[in-house]
């Protein structure tokens, strides 16, 4: 049945008080509503990765959608109209592992000192705090950060958020309902948790008058890692009693530690599609590294010492099939995305993917000319992307091109100048 269209300058109005309604459907003109329905849903993955990438394998020569491939990219030449790659962009931290942690942050590199790292927000924690209550998990960061103790996602205060590193927990988090007992516990728990934090929130306040301007900020910053709790106890109450999505997929039986790097990187991939593919969340970080050698034919070397090659024949060999063998996994990654429809539109089409790692040069630790890949997405992607390999461009600047994507108005992130407007 067809509802009358509403003046969008409609007031509630009582005793003199006149409120003026939300932005409801029924305003929309004619036709309207029908197109906002139709919207894509609008995703967003980062895949972080230690290590860097050997850019004269990764980077092509010529610039523009017409360049000839480089050894590396010639495994996603099917794939080629769906990205881009930049060469010439940082984000100006120090030569050394520890940018690792700012990597999806983009963090001043003022903040970014040895020994005294002060972070914020990552990218992906950003965009899902758009997005909170419209799907079961608001974001998921999986994986895990190198021994430099780094890794792809911080909150809003510059905390680490621990990356979940079983494939076995997360898929059974996604798609396998627990029984009747299990979930009454799970209810009792979230209920439980919460009636400890209004007893906790209590004791606060009732010292927080009794304390010095330091303490009361201290105690200020906790209070919000409280109400944060808060939030996430009543989503999950309520998404407790929604049944979890059905997959024909057999669960993994292995997860590999970080013995496997490919298999455990397709692991997650195939992870990462699936929970975009039932729309379990919209926002997913990842960070991809191996302490072990790869078990690929050709190499003995484990992935860092193969990386801090010092420009041996030997080393660089086989640092060249470590990272074809896991450009290849991104390939197949792109390509399942590209194969599954939404309506008029694919997966891949919907979805912001990041891939890139904190060094430019691993061997020499150099921070600078970051291996950068921006896949999917709606960008209007223009093969290789070039800035000066010297005075790079921001990496921050990307960001708030994703951002702007993503329909969330930034006008800066990190230590963003501007923004990309290049794709």
């Amino acid at each position: 049945m067809p509802f009358k269209r509403l003046d969008r300058r409609i007031f509630l109005r009582s005793a003199g008080v006149a409120i003026a309604l939300p932005f409801l459907d029924a305003m929309l003109p004619a036709g309207a509503a029908e197109i906002e329905a139709k919207k894509p849903i609008k995703r967003m993955v980062l895949i972080g990765r230690s290590y860097g990438l050997h850019s004269p394998y990764f980077f092509p020569e010529q610039t523009g959608k017409d360049y000839e491939p480089s050894r590396y990219l010639k495994l996603l030449q099917p794939l080629r109209e769906h990205f881009t790659v930049f060469s010439g962009m940082s984000h100006f931290h120090a030569n050394t592992h520890f940018p690792e942690v700012g990597l999806m942050t983009g963090v001043h590199p003022d903040y970014m000192q040895a020994g005294n790292i002060h972070n914020s927000i990552s990218l992906d924690q950003e965009v899902a705090s758009h997005f909170e209550g419209q799907t079961r998990f608001t974001s998921l960061v999986l994986g895990g950060g190198s021994p430099a103790g780094g890794g792809a996602a911080w909150n809003r205060r510059g905390g680490r958020i621990p990356p979940q590193q079983s494939a076995i927990a997360v898929f059974k988090q996604l798609f396998l309902r627990g029984t009747r007992e299990e979930e009454a516990r799970e209810m009792r728990d979230i209920r439980d948790g919460r009636s400890i934090l209004d007893d906790v929130r209590d004791q606060i306040s009732s010292i927080s008058n009794r304390i010095s301007h330091a303490d009361r900020a201290r105690l200020d910053l906790y209070l919000s890692s409280v109400r944060d709790a808060e939030k996430r106890m009543q989503q999950d109450e309520a998404w407790v009693k929604i049944p979890v999505p059905k997959v024909d997929v057999p669960p993994p039986t292995d997860d590999f530690g970080g013995v496997e790097l490919l298999k455990r990187s397709r692991q997650w991939y195939d992870i990462i599609h699936l929970a975009l593919q039932t729309d379990s969340t919209r926002v997913i970080s990842v960070w991809l590294t191996s302490e072990a050698p790869p078990n690929i034919d050709g190499v003995n070397l484990v992935h860092h010492n193969a990386s801090h090659h010092g420009q041996d024949p030997s080393k660089l060999a086989q640092l060249a099939l470590i990272e074809e063998a896991e450009l290849r996994l991104l390939s197949e990654f792109l390509e399942k995305m590209r194969n599954s429809s939404e309506g008029e539109r694919t997966l891949l089409d919907n979805t912001a993917i990041f891939y890139g790692s904190n060094l430019g040069n691993a061997s020499s630790h150099d921070a600078t000319n970051l291996p950068v890949l921006l896949a999917g997405g709606g960008f209007k992607h223009q093969g290789h992307v070039a800035y000066d390999r010297k005075n790079n461009k921001p990496l921050s600047n990307l960001f708030v091109r994703m951002l702007h994507e993503m329909d969330i108005g930034a006008e800066s992130f990190g230590a963003s100048t501007g923004v990309v407007t290049d794709v």
